[in-house]
């Protein structure tokens, strides 16, 4: 064990020393990380014989990790959704959010098909039942209906600071009936109080609920995104007196994506922690040799989405290679595929599409924290997998209706699943009660979800990177207009150029563009070119 320690910290040593590493080296290097972390689980899991605190305390190294992506998430998404959405021109920004909404839309919607497909040709439920397996944990309390409200109330926040660590939730309490003493008999009768009511009918009485709202740990991305792209606009639209915090939000990005380069020399250490962790924790192995067909129909239909059907999409739309761009995703989908997390994999993807596949700023800084959030291609085939493999093991046919409410389920539930780890679990809920199947069958899944949730965030991740180099293809026209406008207004006759001289060394120019006024501090066109307008 002290081997392979010494063996990591002479990895990062190496790192260090030589910061001009070519990125193809950081890629292997993590990878064999990955490989050294399953070995090195493997032997502990054996030979060690580990207590849960000694467990605990061997993740330590994965927890910090963790701890560094999840703490530069805040500021990134901030910084990047503000300085997009002030860069571009509200009606541009109106056709890229639209295609980026329907790209997600429309991958998403061929990801269920896709998973439904395979689970009805497969059965992996069939050769089994629910018996046979033993359950996990135990079921999330979640309502449809409130789930889907909770969702929109999250996009509005009534706290701006709370929404940076905090989401909001309602949760369906039991209303008692009270027992009171009537004053006018020695009797007692028993009345609901005022939130409830009973119907006497047949002797039955309808059990009555009342909201309760609370708050549960965590970041509130979709109601921080809302805010940040109206605040965006609004300070794009502001001209000269929002350039001030434009330029302070390009700093606060600028600042957030050089801590992200100095995460990314950690990452190999805390990444073989963080996968000997997690396999040391396993302790039933039994368990994925029941649920062995239905981890292949998973991870096979995750396959196909995401080398062929991905892939073939953005050969047809940017006519580039798909392949070549996911090789310059490598460093994202691998960490993707160790921390199963999208928004704390967003500071990676930020990096390699800007970096490796040159994607314009304007796109990734405006397309991938929405894409992080809404964009869940592997979850909704996840989930519509399960769905079906549950009501297999229970013998239950699925008729066609039921089947399109399992798509139609999956598709809304993938995009309120927030980017964190098995979040996947309590859509599953929403999905099962859409359908009518025990919900508490959750848990006969919940063993070897830990496994999957890492292959379908990659999958997740690698959708919003090609997300970008579609969207960035489209609204390429629109773009270079933008970047014709900025260098000269011309083509609008209103536009203002002047020219001041101090001491015929300094020469600024001012133009208004996009709705407010440009500093621009290059010579490139003299007064007598632009004069004639």
């Amino acid at each position: 064990m002290s081997i392979a320690c010494s063996f990591c910290f002479t990895v990062l040593l190496f790192f260090l020393l030589l910061p001009h590493v070519s990125t193809l080296l950081l890629i292997c290097v993590t990878f064999f990380m990955c490989l050294l972390g399953i070995g090195v689980g493997m032997l502990v899991r054996e030979y060690g014989k580990l207590s849960n605190l000694d467990k605990f305390y061997f993740s330590f190294p994965g927890e910090v990790l963790m701890r560094m992506l999840k703490l530069i998430i805040l500021p990134l998404i901030i910084s990047s959704m503000i300085t997009g959405v002030a860069a571009l021109d509200s009606s541009v920004s109106g056709k890229i959010g639209l295609r980026a909404v329907i790209y997600y839309f429309c991958t998403t919607v061929i990801a269920v098909i896709l998973g439904i497909v395979l689970v009805v040709t497969i059965k992996p439920g069939v050769p089994q039942s629910a018996n046979e397996i033993d359950r996990v944990g135990s079921t999330p309390e979640v309502s449809t209906v409130d789930a889907m409200l909770d969702l929109i109330r999250n996009m509005f926040p009534e706290n701006l600071v709370q929404a940076c660590f905090q989401q909001y939730k309602t949760k369906r309490e039991k209303v008692e009936a009270t027992t009171v003493m009537d004053k006018n008999s020695s009797t007692f009768t028993e009345e609901p109080v005022t939130t409830a009511t009973t119907a006497e009918a047949s002797e039955n009485k309808t059990q009555e609920y009342k909201i309760v709202g609370m708050h549960s740990d965590g970041i509130n991305v979709l109601g921080l995104i809302v805010f940040c792209l109206v605040f965006g606009m609004v300070i794009g639209k502001m001209g000269e007196k929002g350039q001030v915090l434009v330029d302070f939000f390009n700093a606060l990005n600028e600042a957030t994506m050089r801590i992200v380069q100095i995460i990314m020399w950690y990452m190999p250490i805390g990444i073989v922690f963080l996968i000997a962790g997690k396999i040391i924790e396993v302790e039933d192995w039994e368990i994925f040799r029941k649920l062995g067909l239905y981890m292949a129909t998973v991870l096979s239909g995750l396959a196909i989405h995401s080398t062929i059907i991905l892939p073939l999409i953005y050969l047809i739309i940017v006519r580039k290679n798909p392949f070549r761009f996911a090789m310059g995703m490598a460093q994202a989908l691998l960490t993707a595929l160790m921390i199963s997390s999208s928004s704390a994999t967003l500071p990676v993807t930020f990096r390699c599409a800007e970096e490796k596949n040159f994607i314009d700023k304007r796109i990734t800084r405006f397309v991938l924290p929405v894409g992080a959030t809404i964009n869940m291609d592997g979850t909704a085939l996840y989930e519509a997998v399960a769905a079906v493999f549950i009501a297999q093991l229970n013998d239950l046919e699925l008729d066609i209706g039921q089947i399109v409410t399992i798509s139609v389920t999956a598709t809304a539930a993938s995009i309120g699943a927030a980017g964190v780890p098995q979040a996947g679990l309590v859509t599953m809920v929403i999905v099962l009660s859409a359908v009518g199947l025990p919900a508490e069958d959750v848990t006969l899944i919940i063993a070897v979800d830990w496994l999957l949730d890492r292959f379908r965030t990659m999958v997740n991740v690698l959708g919003d990177a090609f997300g970008t180099g579609i969207v960035e293809k489209l609204s390429k026209k629109e773009l270079e207009q933008m970047d014709v406008t900025s260098e000269v207004n011309i083509v609008n006759p209103f536009a203002l150029e002047t020219t001041v001289l101090d001491n015929d060394e300094t020469e600024t120019k001012k133009s208004y563009v996009n709705g407010g006024f440009a500093v621009d501090k290059s010579d490139t066109i003299s007064f007598t070119q632009t004069s004639q307008f």
